[in-house]
C-alpha cells in the first residue's frame, strides 16, 4: 500500500460496499483475484454476484468467477473431480448441524469439518464424536462465506504432499515445486513443518500427482498459480486430492523463495495475456520448458504464539494455528533442518535440551507424542535419546521413518558430542558435526565452550561456510545464496551460476567496485513482530540502491518482500544469528551493517557482532544498551530533568519486594530485552508480585525483572523521531485510544492527536529530540509517553524502527526508513529540508487478533501483545476514521440496535456522555445491575439483564439469541468473585463487536454518529496526500 508501489492507490476495508465505490469512481478494465489470498477470491465472488462488475464493464482476469466456485465451494470442487476420474475423500456438505450429524455416523467418526470459502482451516476441525461435531460444525458454518461446511472422512496419518503449478491461456502448464509436509496429515499444512523437494516420494507417484494436478488446473481454467493438496496412504498407494488453492497462498511464497520461480509475477503477466512460451528463461529458451532444479534440500519451520494466549493448548490440528515461519537451505535434510531450528529465533539454536523434555522418562515423552504440538520435533529428540525405536515413534505420529532415522542420526552424533563435555571436539568429529549443520552457539552449549573458541578452531581447520546460488528462473546471476558446510564437488567460495571457482579473490564478494551496505532482516513473523519491519528493511535496500551502494540482504522468513531476490543487489537466505552474519560478513567485507530495522532480532546480535569488529550503522550499539538499560535510562533523564514513572530492577523476590514498597502499586513488572511486551503485567498487590517473580523464567542479575510505577487512567502517546545526531524531527506524535496499560502494539491509535492539549504535544517533541540528541541517535527511534495528572511522563525510548513506521509513512506522506538510511549515510536533517506540515484528515490504525482461533482465551487487552496484524481507516474526521478501522478489522459497528453496557465500578463516571449519545442516536440500552443503578441515579434509561450466575434469560442468551448488537464490558478483575469472560468469548463466537475499554467505547460512539450522518465516499491515499500543505 506504499503510494509508490501503484498511480492509484486506496486504504479502504475490503467490503463490498467500499469496493463497489471504488470500482464506480475509478472504472477499471479488469480486476485481478488471485494475488490477494483468500479474501481477494471471496471479494471478487461478491462483487460479481452482486453484478457490479457487469454493471460497470469490469473483466476478471487471472481466474474465471466460476471456477473460484468449481475451487472453492466443496459440493462443485467434488463435482468437477468425479468429472475428472480423481479421487476425494468420502464427503458430504451440509448446510446445519443436523444433517452434519447425520453425514458423520454414516461416515464414522473421526470425521474433519471444512467450511467452504475460509482460509487457514478457519472454524473447521478434526472430531472424535458427536459432542465435539456440534461444537465445530456450529463454528463452521458461522465462518464460512455461503454458511455450508463439508463433512469428509479421515484421512488421519496419510502422507500430505502438495504441488505448486503455473498455468496459461494456451493451456501450457509447468511445475514450480513437489513439497512434502513431513507431518502426516491431520495437521494444517501451515502448521506443519515440510521439505522441497520431495525426499522420500517415488518419481512414478510424483509423476502422477503432477498429472492430476495438470487436469486440474485445465479444468478448474486457472490462469497462474495453483496450489494443488493431496493425501496419499502409504499402506494401499491411495491417493486423494483433498483441495485447491486458485491463488497465490502461503505455500507458493515458499516455492518461490524455495526455487527462486517468481510465481506471483509471473501469475501476473498471464493474467495480462502473456503465455508461457512468451517469457524468457534464461536456461531453456523461455518458461514453458520450466523444470525445477538446484542441488539444494529446502526446510520451512512454522512459528507458533501459544506463549501470549493463557489457557490455550498447545494442539495442532486442522485449523492452523501458527503466526509466522521461517525457510532455510542446505546441502543434506539434516543440514537444513538445523538451521531451520536456528532461525526461529526462540533460543534454540538445536533440537535437544529444549524446555524439560531431556529431564522427563521415556514414557512420559511418548506420552506427549500422541497428540500433534508445536513441541512435537524437540520430544521426538529426547525420546530418540532415551532408547525410543524409529517404529515406536512412526507408529505414534505418522512421520516417515526416512525423517525419523535423520533425527537419530543427530541424536547420536549429539551423544558423541557430549563426551568431550569440557574441552575441545576432536577434529574430525567438529568437521563431521558442522556438516550435519550443528551451530556453533549450540555446540557450545554443548561443551561448555565459548563459542568464539569453537569459531577459532573450526577456521582453523579451515571448517568455514561456503556459498551456494539458488537458479532464478528469470535472470542468469542473480546473486540469490545459501551457505553450506558441504562444499560442492567444485568447491564453493562461489561464482556465478556457470562458473564455480575455488580460489579466493574470485569468490562471490569480488568483481564490483561498488560501495556495499548489509541490511539485517526480521526474521520469522510472530506476534510482537511482523511485517512492519520488513517494510523498513525493504526501504532501506532501495533506498540504498538510489544512492549507488551496492546492498545485501540476511534474512530467512519466506513471507516477506526482502527475501525476493530482486529487492536486494544480494541475498544471503541466512539465520539472523552471530555465526551467520559474521561468515557473510567476512565474505562480502561492506562498509557496514544497518540492524535498527528488524526490530528486536538484530539487537540482540548487535553488541556480540561489533566486539567481533562489524561496523554498525546508524545509533552505536553502547546508545541501544543505555536505552534497554532501565536503570541507567532512568539516570540520564534524571539528569536531564525529564519526568519518569519511578522503577527499579530486581533480580530476587527479596529485592522485588523492596522495590515495590519504595515505589507503591500498582506496578508494571516485566523482563528486560523483550517485544511486544512478552511477560508484562500490571500487579496491583504483593500476592501478585510473589506469583509473577516465583513464575518468571531465568531471572538473573544480567537479565533482571524491570518494575515501574504503573500511571492509572494515563492517556498514552507515542512518537517516532528522525534523527542526525544532532537535530531531530518529529513528524507526527500518535495518541492511543485505549489507555495506558494497553501493549502500545493492541491499542488502537490516531493520527494527528483528538484529545491532548497543544502545549502537551509540544513537550513531547520537545523531550524527544532532547533524547535523540543525547542518545546520539542516527536513523530512526520511537518514543512512548504516558500523561497523568496534566504531566507528560516519558515510559520508553527505542532507538530503532518500531512497527508504526508504515502507518506515520503513509498517514503523514513521508518516507520514514528511506529517510532514515539517508541519514546513516551520513547525510544532515538540514539536507533533507523537512517541515512540519499539518494533517488535515485522520488516520486510526486498529489491531487485528486471533482470538477466534482460539475460543478459550479471555480476549481482554493488557500490556502483552498479542494481535497479529494491523488495519488503518482514514477519513476526514476522527469519528469516520474509527469507524472505517473497525470496518476493515470485521468489526463494523451497528448503526441500530441495541447495547450491552456491563463494567466496572472504576469505570462507570466515563459511560456516562457515552450512554447519552447511544440513547441519542436511537439505541436501546441493556445494562447489569450495578451499572444500570448508576445510569438511572444520572437520569439515563435502560433495562436490567441478568448476568450468567443470576438465572435466565441472562446476556449469554441474549448474545446468542441476537438481541445484542455491540458489547461494552470492561474487567471487574479480581474483585469479582464471579468471572466475565464469558461475555467476551461469546460475543467473539457469535461475531458481535466488543469494546472492553471506556476510550474505546466513546470512540466508537463518535464512529457510529459520524457514519449515521451518511457514508464517506472513498478517496486515494494520493489524493490525502495532496491535502496535506
Amino acid at each position: 500500500t506504499d503510494p509508490a508501489m501503484a498511480d492509484i492507490t486506496y486504504i479502504e476495508p475490503l467490503n463490498l460496499e467500499r469496493m463497489a465505490q471504488i470500482i464506480e469512481k475509478e472504472r477499471p478494465d479488469a480486476i485481478l483475484p488471485n494475488l490477494g489470498g483468500q479474501s481477494g477470491l471471496n471479494l471478487s465472488s461478491e462483487l460479481a454476484k452482486a453484478g457490479i462488475l457487469d454493471k460497470f464493464g469490469v473483466k476478471v482476469i487471472g481466474v474465471e468467477i466460476d471456477a473460484i466456485e468449481r475451487g472453492e465451494d466443496r459440493i462443485a470442487f467434488k463435482e468437477t473431480m468425479a468429472k475428472l476420474g480423481i479421487e476425494v475423500p468420502k464427503s458430504t456438505a451440509v448446510y446445519s448441524v443436523d444433517d452434519a450429524e447425520t453425514v458423520a455416523s454414516e461416515l464414522g467418526y473421526p470425521v474433519v469439518v471444512r467450511p467452504a470459502y475460509t482460509m487457514g482451516g478457519t472454524g473447521g476441525g478434526l472430531v472424535y464424536n458427536v459432542e465435539e461435531l456440534r461444537a465445530v460444525a456450529s463454528r463452521g458454518i458461522a465462518a464460512s462465506l455461503i454458511g455450508q461446511i463439508l463433512i469428509e472422512e479421515s484421512v488421519l496419518g496419510w502422507e500430505e504432499l502438495e504441488l505448486e503449478v503455473v498455468r496459461d491461456a494456451k493451456n501450457q502448464m509447468i511445475t514450480v515445486c513437489f513439497i512434502e509436509n513431513v507431518d502426516a496429515m491431520g495437521v494444517h499444512t501451515g502448521d506443519s513443518y515440510c521439505t522441497a523437494p520431495m525426499l522420500t516420494i517415488s518419481e512414478e507417484l510424483q509423476k502422477k500427482l503432477q498429472d492430476y494436478s495438470y487436469r486440474i488446473v485445465e479444468a478448474i481454467r486457472v490462469i497462474g498459480g495453483t496450489n494443488i493438496q493431496f493425501a496419499h496412504d502409504p499402506k494401499t498407494g491411495r491417493v486423494v486430492v483433498i483441495e485447491i488453492n486458485p491463488r497465490t497462498s502461503r505455500s507458493s511464497a515458499l516455492a518461490s523463495k524455495a526455487t527462486g520461480f517468481p510465481i506471483a509475477l509471473i501469475s501476473a503477466k498471464l493474467a495480462c495475456g502473456l503465455t508461457l512460451d512468451e517469457i524468457p528463461y534464461w536456461r531453456d529458451g523461455t518458461l514453458d520448458r520450466y523444470t525445477p532444479s538446484g542441488d539444494y534440500v529446502v526446510v520451512k519451520f512454522p512459528r507458533w504464539g501459544f506463549e501470549k494466549f493463557r489457557g490455550v493448548q498447545d494442539k495442532l490440528g486442522t485449523q492452523m494455528k501458527a503466526v509466522g515461519e521461517v525457510m532455510s537451505i542446505g546441502k543434506t535434510y539434516k543440514e537444513a533442518l538445523q538451521k531451520a531450528i536456528r532461525s526461529l529465533e526462540n533460543g534454540r539454536y538445536g533440537l535437544g535440551f529444549a524446555k524439560d523434555f531431556n529431564k522427563r522418562s521415556l514414557s512420559e515423552l511418548m506420552g506427549l507424542l500422541r497428540e500433534a504440538t508445536s513441541e512435537r520435533q524437540f520430544i521426538m529428540y529426547e525420546a530418540l535419546r532415551k532408547g525410543a525405536s524409529i517404529d515406536e515413534i512412526h507408529a505414534l505420529t505418522h512421520i516417515k521413518p526416512w525423517f525419523i532415522q535423520q533425527m537419530k542420526q543427530l541424536v547420536d552424533r549429539e551423544e558423541k558430542i557430549l563426551e568431550y563435555r569440557g574441552r575441545m571436539l576432536p577434529d574430525e568429529l567438529l568437521i563431521a558435526a558442522k556438516k550435519d549443520g550443528f551451530a556453533d552457539k549450540y555446540l557450545s552449549k554443548l561443551l561448555a565452550v565459548p563459542e568464539k573458541d569453537i569459531r577459532q578452531a573450526r577456521v582453523g581447520l579451515g571448517m568455514v561456510e561456503t556459498w551456494e546460488p539458488v537458479p532464478v528462473s528469470g535472470v542468469e546471476n542473480q546473486a540469490y545464496y545459501f551457505s553450506t558446510y558441504n562444499r560442492s564437488s567444485g568447491g564453493a567460495k562461489v561464482g556465478t551460476q556457470q562458473s564455480i571457482k575455488q580460489d579466493k579473490k574470485d569468490s562471490i564478494s569480488q568483481g564490483s567496485s561498488q560501495r556495499k551496505v548489509m541490511v539485517l532482516g526480521g526474521g520469522p513473523n510472530r506476534i510482537g513482530q511482523g511485517i512492519e519491519f520488513d517494510y523498513c528493511c525493504v526501504h532501506a535496500a532501495l533506498s540504498l540502491r538510489a544512492m549507488g551502494y551496492s546492498t545485501i540482504m540476511v534474512n530467512c522468513n519466506p513471507e516477506t518482500v526482502s527475501t525476493d531476490y530482486d529487492t536486494s543487489d544480494r541475498l544471503y537466505f541466512e539465520p539472523l544469528t552471530v555465526e551467520d552474519v559474521l561468515s557473510i560478513y567476512e565474505e562480502e567485507q561492506p562498509e557496514g551493517v544497518i540492524v535498527q530495522f528488524g526490530g528486536q532480532t538484530p539487537l540482540n546480535i548487535a553488541r556480540e557482532l561489533a566486539d567481533a569488529g562489524v561496523k554498525i550503522l546508524g545509533t552505536s550499539v553502547d546508545a541501544i544498551d543505555l536505552a534497554e538499560d532501565r536503570d541507567r535510562f532512568r539516570m540520564m533523564m534524571e539528569k536531564m530533568k525529564i519526568p519518569m514513572p519511578e522503577s527499579g530492577m530486581a533480580s530476587s523476590l527479596e529485592q522485588a519486594r523492596e522495590v515495590a514498597g519504595k515505589i507503591g502499586y500498582p506496578l508494571m513488572v516485566r523482563p528486560s530485552y523483550v517485544l511486544g511486551g512478552r511477560g508484562m503485567e500490571v500487579i496491583f498487590d504483593q500476592e501478585m508480585l510473589e506469583r509473577y517473580v516465583l513464575a518468571a523464567v531465568d531471572v538473573t542479575p544480567e537479565r533482571p525483572i524491570l518494575i515501574d510505577r504503573f500511571l492509572d487512567n494515563a492517556l498514552e502517546m507515542e512518537a517516532d523521531a528522525l534523527s542526525d545526531g544532532i537535530e531531530a524531527f518529529v513528524p507526527a506524535v500518535m495518541e492511543h485510544i485505549e489507555l495506558a496499560g494497553i501493549h502500545s502494539g493492541d491499542s488502537a491509535c490516531v493520527i494527528p492527536p483528538v484529545s491532548i492539549p497543544e502545549r502537551h504535544i509540544e513537550t513531547i517533541k520537545e523531550y524527544t529530540q532532547r533524547i535523540a540528541r543525547e542518545l546520539q541517535v542516527v536513523g530512526l527511534m520511537n518514543m512512548q509517553y504516558a500523561l497523568a495528572e496534566d504531566k507528560v511522563y516519558v515510559l520508553e525510548a527505542n532507538p530503532r524502527a518500531s512497527r508504526t513506521v508504515p502507518l506515520v509513512s503513509k498517514v503523514c506522506n513521508i518516507s520514514m526508513a528511506s529517510i532514515a538510511t539517508e541519514l546513516m549515510m551520513k547525510k544532515s536533517l538540514a539536507d533533507m529540508a523537512l517541515s512540519e506540515k499539518k494533517i488535515p484528515h485522520f488516520g486510526v490504525k486498529e489491531s487485528v487478533f486471533p482470538f477466534n482461533m482460539f475460543p478459550e482465551v479471555d480476549p481482554l487487552l493488557g500490556p502483552e501483545m498479542r494481535s497479529t496484524g494491523e488495519v488503518l481507516g482514514l477519513a476526514d474526521s476522527f469519528g469516520m476514521a474509527f469507524y472505517k478501522a473497525e470496518e476493515a478489522a470485521k468489526s463494523t459497528l451497528p448503526d441500530k440496535g441495541t447495547v450491552l453496557i456491563t463494567v466496572a465500578g472504576k469505570d462507570h463516571s466515563g459511560v456516562l456522555s457515552m450512554a447519552r449519545q447511544f440513547l441519542d442516536m436511537g439505541f436501546e440500552i441493556k445494562a447489569t445491575r450495578g451499572t444500570q443503578e448508576f445510569l438511572a441515579d444520572n437520569g439515563i434509561r435502560s433495562e436490567l439483564i441478568l448476568k450468567l450466575h443470576e438465572g435466565r434469560p441472562n446476556i449469554d442468551d441474549a448474545i446468542k439469541n441476537g438481541q445484542i448488537q455491540l458489547v461494552i464490558n470492561t474487567p471487574i478483575g479480581k474483585a469479582s468473585q464471579y468471572d466475565d469472560s464469558y461475555i467476551r468469548k461469546a460475543a467473539i463466537k457469535y461475531k458481535v463487536p466488543y469494546i472492553t475499554t471506556i476510550a474505546a467505547a466513546s470512540a466508537a460512539a463518535k464512529g457510529i454518529a459520524a457514519h449515521s450522518k451518511g457514508r464517506s465516499g472513498v478517496r486515494s491515499l494520493q489524493e490525502y496526500h495532496r491535502d496535506i500543505r
